[in-house]
């Protein structure tokens, strides 16, 4: 199997150890991973923002760097939604016969995490070993637009010495919303605000989601109000052993 990482925008620029957890578990279960090096954005931030036409240059450049693979994985629910169900949008709009067939190949070939693991190499107990006290956030679009459910739950149960709390009105929206949270920044503040109190609730130690921007968003109330609480990555605790913990 022919398997590229799509680290994502955020990732790349922001959270590195990200993409570095995704390789390291994906390799550890026997998959090889690639990098192409030519992939660049998505294009969700235009088409969020209804500017469809002015991401058809991403939607194409998505497709050529990721041809071929058999499955392109990435962490983030966000991105992986793009790709699914945004690039056959931008892909009819442009009335570009040769970007639709592109597309339709390469979309439903595209898969978040939780996903490639649960559904593609149909494994749930991946080896990880993390001893916290941890919360689950289902972020907007991985519940949503890809209908994840419970696949990181289901994962985040099997690692060894984690204790997984419930997080309170967890499927309400952290208040990100990528450009949202510009537009809209005090309502996004206080979005975000309502879903770290509930964080803070549970008594976790740790915070999980599979978005990192998401993470960060909370992250930033969660700091600034000096909680203790950490965000991390689901790709982070699953990556995690005895030997090499997050």
């Amino acid at each position: 199997m022919r398997v590229a990482l799509m680290v994502t925008c955020v990732n790349d620029a922001m959270f590195p150890g990200t993409g570095q957890a995704v390789v390291r578990l994906l390799r550890r279960l026997g998959v090889e991973v690639d990098f192409p090096a030519a992939q660049t954005c998505c294009g969700q931030p235009m088409v969020n923002t209804g500017y469809l036409d002015e991401a058809v240059p991403a939607v194409r450049s998505f497709v050529r760097a990721f041809e071929g693979y058999d499955a392109v994985v990435t962490p983030s629910g966000s991105c992986a939604g793009s790709a699914r169900h945004q690039h056959r949008l931008v892909a009819q709009r442009s009335g570009d016969t040769g970007l639709v067939a592109a597309v339709a190949a390469t979309s439903p070939r595209t898969y978040e995490l939780s996903e490639f693991l649960i559904d593609v190499l149909g494994v749930s107990d991946v080896g990880a070993y993390f001893p916290h006290s941890v919360t689950y956030h289902p972020t907007c679009h991985s519940l949503r637009m890809l209908g994840v459910g419970d696949r990181p739950r289901r994962l985040l149960e099997q690692v060894r010495g984690l204790r997984l709390l419930d997080l309170p009105k967890a499927e309400e929206c952290c208040g990100f919303g990528g450009t949202f949270a510009l537009k809209n920044s005090d309502t996004s503040v206080a979005m975000g605000s309502d879903k770290a109190r509930h964080v803070r609730e549970t008594g976790a130690e740790v915070l999980v989601a599979g978005d990192n921007s998401c993470l960060m968003h909370i992250g930033g109330v969660l700091g600034r109000g000096r909680s203790g609480v950490r965000v991390l990555h689901l790709a982070e605790i699953l990556a995690s052993t005895e030997e090499q913990p997050a």
